[in-house]
């Protein structure tokens, strides 16, 4: 049995999205919620080649970067 160096790529970003999506909404950080809408690309690229609902994994990178979007904007002269 060997080890899958995809598969631990998988599982890292998508932990990663976890944490820094949480952070980044808890925090109000936009830069945080960009970040895990840009660690969960490619995960969720591999999900549109499914089938039925598993497609909709394709919204998360969009959510993540809407959410952003909408945090800068209520406090667009915020530095950090």
């Amino acid at each position: 049995m060997g080890f899958y160096w995809a598969g631990l790529l998988f599982w890292v970003l998508s932990g990663a999205y976890f944490f820094l999506f949480i952070g980044g909404l808890l925090a109000r950080s936009w830069r945080a919620l960009v970040a895990s809408g840009i660690a969960v690309i490619l995960p969720s690229l591999y999900f549109f080649g499914a089938e039925n609902w598993l497609r909709l994994a394709i919204l998360l990178p969009f959510l993540s970067f809407i959410l952003a979007y909408l945090v800068r904007k209520k406090d667009p002269y915020k530095i950090v």
